[in-house]
């Protein structure tokens, strides 16, 4: 049972890590669409000012913009549904560690290390997994579904692990249950120490990092843990290595709606 107080706490984790506990949020980074009206503006603004674009409320709440400044841009549903899920693994004894792939600026990772600390939960780690330096390349010929993805040309997405590493001392969460994981996730997962897993979450974009992370990380999803995907309702690479890898190994689990977004299940064998 949750108390007040650890409901509080959570609650204001969350909009923290939204910057929703705020009337004004902090916007959402502006370029122009078209590459000759953006070389344009490199002419006229410095490069030091970043233009900015207001936000609408209900555009964080749900996970649609990209913040300038909060650690996480999943919105307050995704939040949610990972709060429910770690509770619920903690409360009926699954056993297994915590993964996300995929963290930006650590977000999900801070509310589980958080939500496991408001718990008194001390026997499980927070792994972070994530090159840090943005998505790879895509390889079409070993995965056609990647074929025209241009998410490795968004600098926004790389952030350093020494920015994400800030961001859990911001929240005072940095320490020894805590695990990063540097690299591509075909380089790291398949050595990545968990034996047991309860509660994992992916979030790669691409049809090759999600197949690397369910390759690698689902045989050792506990019965009674959860699997989260950040963007099966929105992009098709990942909603197809989900319906792939689930018809390979017969899995018949129901796949449970989040937001416009995102998925999860409940492992039950």
């Amino acid at each position: 049972m949750m108390t007040d107080n650890c409901g509080l706490y959570l609650e204001l984790m969350k909009k923290s890590l939204t910057c929703t506990q705020y009337e004004d949020l902090d916007g959402a980074p502006w370029l122009p669409h078209k590459r000759v009206h953006r070389w344009a503006l490199r002419l006229v603004v410095p490069k030091k000012i970043r233009l900015s674009k207001i936000v609408k409320p209900e555009e964080r709440l749900e996970g649609k913009d990209c913040p300038l400044l909060a650690q996480t841009m999943v919105g307050m549903e995704r939040l949610n549904n990972l709060q429910y899920c770690v509770e619920t693994v903690l409360t009926d004894g699954v056993p297994g560690d915590l993964i996300e792939t995929g963290v930006w600026r650590g977000g999900c990772p801070i509310l589980m290390r958080a939500i496991l600390k408001a718990h008194g939960a001390s026997d499980r780690i927070v792994w972070v997994a994530d090159s840090f330096a943005g998505l790879p390349r895509p390889d079409p010929k070993k995965y056609p579904a990647d074929a025209g993805d241009i998410f490795y040309t968004r600098a926004d997405l790389a952030v350093p692990l020494e920015t994400v590493k800030g961001n859990f001392e911001r929240y005072g969460l940095l320490d020894d249950q805590v695990r990063f994981l540097k690299g591509w996730f075909k380089d790291t997962l398949p050595t990545m120490p968990a034996e047991k897993l309860a509660v994992i979450r992916l979030d790669g974009d691409m049809y090759e990092s999600t197949m690397d992370g369910l390759t690698n990380l689902y045989p050792k999803l506990q019965p009674g843990g959860f699997i989260i995907f950040d963007d099966y309702r929105f992009l098709a690479g990942c909603r197809q290595a989900v319906q792939d890898y689930r018809q390979k190994h017969a899995i018949t689990e129901p796949i449970q709606t989040i937001d416009w977004c995102a998925v999860f299940w409940r492992r039950q064998k």
